[in-house]
Parts: structure tokens; sequence; C-alpha cells
């Protein structure tokens, strides 16, 4: 049962359980047929850095202490073209890393509740 006076941040297991939850969702955007494009001329430093952002973004999101000193999510995708079908293969492999990470399905939930709040600062086309 989820404790109501831990934030999702804490019961999702912190920074580690988090950045792991990253590390393993980004390799299979960056490797899926239609998204990877967003990633195909991307140097290996600034794919570090995007790392680091998103983690830093997610956990400061979740109720963490971590600061988040990235644009606003409308600015750092404005111009990509994010049209409603890659948001939708998005979500699909931001699903199945939560499930392979086993997490609790209310907590699977309130991060993809959260995701979609982004939705429409994201999605262009």
């Amino acid at each position: 049962m989820t404790d109501p006076a831990k934030s999702l941040y804490e019961r999702l297991g912190g920074y580690d359980a988090i950045a792991a939850v990253v590390f393993e969702l980004l390799p299979r955007l960056e490797n899926d047929t239609q998204l990877g494009r967003f990633w195909a001329n991307r140097g290996n430093d600034g794919i570090a850095r995007e790392k680091q952002l998103l983690i830093d973004y997610l956990c400061n999101s979740a109720g963490g202490p971590m600061l988040y000193t990235g644009r606003d999510m409308p600015t750092s995708h404005e111009g990509m073209g994010i049209s409603e079908t890659d948001w939708d293969i998005f979500t699909a492999h931001l699903k199945a890393t939560l499930a392979d990470f086993q997490v609790p399905q209310q907590e699977q939930d309130d991060v993809l509740g959260f995701i979609d709040s982004t939705r429409d600062g994201i999605v262009e086309a």
C-alpha cells in the first residue's frame, strides 16, 4: 500500500532508482526506429548531459532534493516536431521500463500522470 506521507521520489526509491530507470529508458528511445532521429546527431557529452538533466528534473518533480537547472519543457522541445505518435511510442517505452524495474502500479500511475501533464508543452505536430 502507498504511504501518503512519502513523496513519489521516496516511493520510487530515490535518486539511484530514478537514475537507473533513466539509464535504461534513454537507450531504448535512442534505438527506436522512429524516435532515434532526436538523438541521431548528438555527441556523447550532449547525451550524458541530457541524462543528468532528465534525472534531476524527474527527481525534483517527484519531490526529491535535486535542483533542476535546465530549461522548461516547452523551450527544451520547441521546434523538434514531436508528434502524438512520437509521444505514444515514448510513453510505451516508459511503461515498459517501469515494468522491467517492477515499479508498483500506483507509482507507475503517478509517474505516467506527471509525465502526461507535460505533454501539451512537448507535442507540437
